[in-house]
């Protein structure tokens, strides 16, 4: 079985700064990890190839520092990295990044093995978009099953899948046949902490780079901001609230007493609210 994982490198939300004058990120000397909805997908990828046997590529688009994310994924276990880089990829939105990761599987394929599942996290710390992984099943023609919580069973000799997946009714269970694209929600499992075999392999692994032209991508109409219809006008920080939150003692209160005092406290706010409360109760 061959499972092919992408993943992106992103800056650390925690110490993410936007620039006062310009409102852009402030991307130097912030931290980059690789986003951590993606680390759930590649521990569920590192689960079904240790149980059912095969490999797993970690594939990423990105700038030639995005190899540090690739080596990170290699010392969990994965067995080969490729990095997609090149300045026509450069400003790409969801719709070029999709085309240019589908058409790098697709080059995996040729040179590692068609893949039998695709996983991506569920969506970027960065975007937070959800689009990459749908754009990409729906350009090499995958069944997609996504917000996937858990894979129940696989069975490789009729070539299916049956996952738990998260809904707003609830949860689904769904059966799909392979190949797929699946991505994995947060908090489906643990990753792993990886062995000191594969840190040392990892270290000395060469890392697969491919250039648009390597990968086979000809129409460059369609990559970087060229081939990006939508643009992110500006980035800002939420301005601070100058209104401080109201705290209410609760010590020796009754649950009566409390409800009393915060309807008060409320209403003293939105005094709009009693009227159009005392309002409704008349009608």
């Amino acid at each position: 079985m061959h499972i092919v994982i992408c993943i992106k490198q992103v800056p650390d939300s925690a110490q993410i700064r936007v620039h006062p004058v310009t409102n852009t990120i402030m991307r130097q000397g912030v931290p980059t990890i690789i986003n951590p909805y993606d680390l759930f997908a590649l521990e569920e990828a590192l689960r079904l190839r240790d149980a059912h046997g095969g490999e797993v590529t970690v594939l990423t688009m990105g700038p030639p520092m995005a190899e540090d994310a690739l080596r990170k994924a290699l010392t969990y276990g994965a067995d080969r990295a490729v990095l997609l880089t090149d300045r026509y990829f450069a400003g790409s939105d969801t719709l070029a990044t999709s085309f240019a990761l589908s058409q790098a599987i697709t080059k995996v394929g040729e040179t590692f093995g068609t893949p039998d599942i695709v996983f991506t996290g569920k969506q970027t710390i960065d975007g937070d978009t959800a689009q990459v992984g749908p754009g990409i099943a729906k350009r090499l023609d995958l069944l997609q099953l996504t917000y996937v919580a858990k894979i129940a069973s696989i069975d490789l000799d009729v070539r299916e899948i049956t996952v738990e997946r998260r809904s707003e009714g609830g949860m689904q269970m769904l059966k799909s046949r392979l190949p797929c694209l699946i991505t994995m929600l947060e908090g489906t499992n643990e990753i792993r902490r990886g062995s000191l075999d594969d840190a040392l392999r990892a270290a000395r692994s060469q890392i697969v780079k491919w250039s648009a032209a390597d990968a086979g991508i000809e129409d460059l109409a369609k990559c970087g901001l060229r081939g990006s219809p939508t643009v992110v006008k500006r980035v800002f920080a939420p301005t601070a609230r100058a209104e401080k939150a109201a705290q209410i003692d609760t010590t020796d209160k009754t649950l009566r007493d409390l409800a009393d005092e915060l309807i008060a406290a409320i209403l003293t706010r939105q005094p709009a609210l009693e009227h159009e409360l005392a309002f409704d109760g008349a009608a």
